[in-house]
């Protein structure tokens, strides 16, 4: 089981890409499942919480810090939750899903740095509720990221948003999309074993057809109920 950051960085370089925690119909490893697996929670009979499975305030913290110290980066940047990429992955990733953000929450963050939502708002004028949706749509075109965690006077803290490109150090020419979305479809393949096209496209959102195409090239596949399965060479 991971119970430093130090361990959970090395696994995340190892998968390359995980989900912060497992959603059953998403065909990615789990960080959670490393460091507790199970439930989230305990819960009497009556189902009612109890308190948090162990484990719980590591995994809490570790998003934070994984993105704060620089070893992972992490984001809703596929399935539409909240993942964990390692940096060597990040060129094709962005090669492969990255889109243009033009956008008055980007342009805020491009022009003053790192801001949390609050701030956002505060130099934008957009409501929370836009706030919110334009960076859970900027970080799945891989413009923002999370970046740290602000500390605020009685709370939690809150996360700071940053550039992809300023908070990584991608290089100058980034893959081909073609090259990225190979490199990232091997990522997720290797993980599963195997894939359908609606698995691959769970994750990151292409067309079946284009899940498909690029299936075809990575791996052999087979038919089994009406359903072509791509197997991990």
């Amino acid at each position: 089981m991971i119970r430093t950051l130090a361990q959970a960085a090395r696994w995340i370089d190892e998968v390359g890409a995980a989900l912060l925690f497992p959603k059953a119909d998403v065909t990615m490893p789990s960080l959670w499942d490393q460091v507790h697996g199970g439930p989230t929670s305990i819960r009497d009979a009556d189902g009612k919480f109890v308190a948090w499975a162990d484990g719980m305030s590591f995994l809490w913290g570790a998003k934070d810090d994984l993105s704060g110290q620089g070893l992972a980066c992490v984001g809703k940047h596929l399935a539409r939750m909240a993942t964990c990429v390692t940096p060597r992955l990040l060129p094709a990733l962005v090669a492969a899903n990255g889109e243009p953000g033009d956008d008055p929450v980007a342009d805020a963050i491009r022009d003053l740095g790192p801001l949390t939502t609050r701030q956002v708002r505060d130099v934008t004028g957009l409501t929370k509720k836009e706030v919110d949706r334009a960076i859970v749509q900027l970080h799945r075109k891989l413009v923002l990221t999370n970046s740290h965690l602000v500390e605020q006077d009685g709370s939690w803290g809150t996360l700071a948003h940053d550039l992809v490109a300023r908070k990584w150090k991608l290089p100058k020419k980034l893959p081909s999309r073609e090259q990225g979305r190979r490199e990232l479809a091997e990522t997720i393949l290797r993980n599963a074993g195997e894939l359908t096209a609606a698995d691959l496209r769970g994750v990151v959102g292409w067309r079946p057809t284009e899940c498909a195409a690029v299936l075809d090239e990575i791996a052999e596949s087979r038919d089994e109920d009406g359903f072509r399965i791509w197997v991990r060479p």
